[in-house]
């Protein structure tokens, strides 16, 4: 994850880019649900396994989302979050990520083995390129409101997304290459893609590292990235707070 250090770093609530943190964290939710119905309709229509897995990880993101949409709110009304509730939500989620991962790698193998032949999918190609558009810019600005604000919460949800952005492009590359070639192997293979990333996202919210509690060292890899109360790059060595690392 790229984070902000927990040395010495309080979170600005008070400020416009906290707020704008907000703000992105309920398009996150509303974009993926409207993301997740449309894909797993679409990919029941034509039996391909990628596409209703990328669905199902779409409303798996909201739970996450959610959560750390709530945290956010409870720190700008300068409450205290229950991490407890958080972390019995987080591992809740990592949960359904491994089940995710065990349902397209079954799934994945059984159509293998059968030869199954999933149709062509318009409406999936259109909105996984749709999604290759909008994630992106989504994780650029959310952790640009974090670093604004030195939160480790919003720039974890950043980092996030991002991985949320990779997994449109595994999809959609998928996708287009059946309806491009007629490979039937690609959308199982598309399908392993999805297992993969639902297995490294599962392990980090079991872990809580979506959250990033205590667990956020700084290494000043990350300087450049990094701006101090006057937007100014922090020097290298002197009160560096973000890294690069895992979610």
């Amino acid at each position: 994850m790229s984070g902000v250090s927990s040395t010495g770093t309080t979170p600005d609530v008070t400020g416009p880019a906290a707020h704008r943190a907000v703000r992105y964290a309920r398009f996150t939710i509303g974009y993926n649900v409207v993301e997740g119905v449309i894909a797993v309709s679409a990919g029941a229509v034509a039996g391909a396994v990628s596409l209703i897995g990328f669905g199902i990880d779409s409303g798996i993101e909201v739970a996450a989302a959610t959560v750390v949409l709530v945290r956010l709110l409870a720190e700008i009304k300068g409450g205290e979050p229950d991490e407890a509730k958080e972390r019995k939500a987080l591992k809740f989620i990592a949960l359904t990520f491994f089940a995710l991962a065990a349902y397209v790698t079954v799934e994945g193998v059984r159509d293998l083995v059968a030869g199954e032949k999933p149709d062509t999918s318009p409406v999936g190609i259109a909105l996984t390129g749709l999604s290759i558009v909008v994630m992106p810019w989504l994780a650029r600005v959310k952790r640009r409101a974090g670093l604004e604000m030195r939160s480790r919460l919003v720039v974890a949800d950043a980092a996030e997304t991002r991985l949320c952005a990779w997994l449109s492009v595994s999809t959609f590359a998928g996708l287009l290459a059946f309806a491009a070639f007629g490979w039937t192997w690609i959308d199982p293979v598309a399908g392993f893609v999805i297992a993969a990333f639902a297995v490294m996202e599962g392990r980090e919210a079991w872990e809580g590292e979506l959250v990033c509690d205590d667990g956020c060292a700084d290494d000043g890899s990350e300087d450049e990235d990094c701006a101090d109360e006057d937007g100014k790059a922090a020097p290298s060595g002197e009160g560096s707070s973000c890294r690069d690392g895992r979610i």
